[in-house]
């Protein structure tokens, strides 16, 4: 029997993939349970169809982030922070912090698209990562005093 994933299943498929199971497990688990439908033409064509609007909302998606990108490597942030003398932030530099100073150039961007490798913790060169999975900007800053500058 021929089904089409709805989701991801462990050991058989990832979303939107057709695989050959056996009758029972279809008709008894994966159909019932919302996991999968029965792989006809009329499935078919709406999977396809479902593929080719996420590829084109995907695109989408991505030449707004890489015009949004474009705009914010240009530009400089400071984020002004206390630390000590050997450079030790007190507390860290939050993407909380950065959406607010992105915020107040004119960029609204989530800060839970902000991700960083490590969490800053020193005055030093900061790696941050604006943006979806599609698409990332690297931000680079700089020591400057208890302040960090954006390269």
């Amino acid at each position: 029997m021929e089904v089409i994933l709805t989701q991801d299943v462990t050991g058989l498929g990832y979303k939107n993939d057709t695989v050959k199971v056996k009758p029972g497990y279809g008709r008894n688990y994966l159909i019932p349970n919302g996991v999968a439908l029965i792989a006809n033409e009329s499935n078919k064509r709406r999977i396809s169809e479902d593929i080719r609007q996420a590829a084109h909302k995907a695109a989408k998606l991505k030449q707004d982030a890489e015009a949004i990108a474009a705009k914010i490597g240009e530009m400089s942030v400071e984020i002004r922070t206390k630390a000590g003398e050997t450079g030790k932030i007190f507390g860290a530099v939050t993407s909380l912090q950065i959406s607010d100073a992105l915020r107040a150039k004119g960029f609204d961007v989530d800060r839970k698209k902000i991700s960083f490798k490590e969490q800053p913790k020193e005055t030093r060169y900061i790696h941050c990562i604006v943006g979806s999975s599609q698409r990332s900007e690297t931000q680079h800053f700089r020591k400057c005093g208890s302040r960090i500058i954006q390269l």
